[in-house]
This record gives structure tokens, C-alpha cells and sequence, in this order.
């Protein structure tokens, strides 16, 4: 799934440069991969300890100190910190799908739309179980949902921002 949605990306848009958000980032293989095919850096946002020491690892093993920041705090915690590193061109989501259907993703990102922590712009990639409808966000228009297995993967753009 990871190979089909950087060959969508590379169909819309260049990685060449960008800066990228990577909430709910697990191990990190979503901002890694982005640093790979060309973006200038990365945030991982996890809360999870052992996810955590993941990311340190991949990034410390992959030797990208200089180009990733690593926060160890909840998504729903995070708009004041990620505030002074934004705007990010691209913002991917990967998070438990329970806090998807909860409504709780959702309101999250929204809260860091209404902070202008994603650019312009700006593209989210968020990932959700196939039966969940792709959930509103405020702030952000959904452009298009492709499902790959069990998973969907839903693109959005920014709404008309004032």
C-alpha cells in the first residue's frame, strides 16, 4: 500500500523540497519514505513509547537526525509545537482506526487546520478501515478515497481558507 500511495503522490505532486507531517507516525515509514523520494524533512508526531524508540531507531539507522524531528506527544496535544514548524506541504495520518471512527482524528486535524499547521496548498493523506466513510475535516475538502485491502486511504486539500 505504502508503493501505491507515493506513485499517487508522484502522479499529483512533487516531494522534491517538501516539508512533511507524519501524525499517528507508528515507525515512521511514511515520513521516511517521503525524506527518500526527496523532501527536504520530516516530523513523526507518536505517542506511543515503544513506537517511539522505533523512530529513533529508523532514523538513527537511516542517518536522518539533520532532517527528521521526532515529538513524543499525542496528536491532540501537538498543534502549539507543530505550529512553529508550519506550514507542511504534506500531512499523512495513519492513526488507530477506533479514533477514526470515534470522531476523535477528525476534530484533531481539524484543530490543526484552524492552526494553519498544513499549508495552503497542502495535502493530507489520511489512512481509515474500509468500512468508515472518510470523515469530515473541518477546514479540509476530501478529493478522492481509493481502498487498497482492508484500508482506504483518503486524499484532502485545503477548503476555502480566509
Amino acid at each position: 500500500m505504502r508503493e501505491a500511495l507515493f506513485d499517487i503522490l508522484a502522479a499529483q505532486l512533487t516531494l522534491e523540497g517538501a516539508k512533511v507531517l507524519d501524525l499517528y507516525a507508528g515507525t515512521g515509514a511514511l515520513g521516511l519514505e517521503a525524506i527518500s523520494r526527496g523532501a527536504t524533512s520530516a516530523t513523526l508526531v507518536e505517542s506511543s513509547r515503544s513506537a517511539l524508540a522505533a523512530i529513533r531507531a529508523n532514523v538513527e539507522a537511516l542517518r536522518l537526525e539533520t532532517q527528521v524531528r521526532v515529538l513524543a506527544v499525542a496528536v491532540e496535544r501537538s498543534g502549539s509545537v507543530l505550529s512553529a514548524g508550519a506550514p507542511f506541504d504534506i500531512v499523512f495520518a495513519d492513526p488507530p482506526y477506533a479514533l477514526v471512527a470515534s470522531g476523535a482524528v477528525a476534530r484533531a486535524i481539524g484543530d490543526l487546520v484552524r492552526e494553519r499547521v498544513l499549508a495552503r496548498d497542502g495535502l493530507l493523506v489520511l489512512e481509515h478501515g474500509k468500512g468508515e466513510d472518510s470523515p469530515i475535516i473541518a477546514g479540509l475538502s476530501l478529493s478522492k478515497a481509493r481502498r487498497y485491502g482492508d484500508t482506504m486511504l483518503a486524499f484532502y486539500g485545503s477548503a476555502n481558507l480566509t
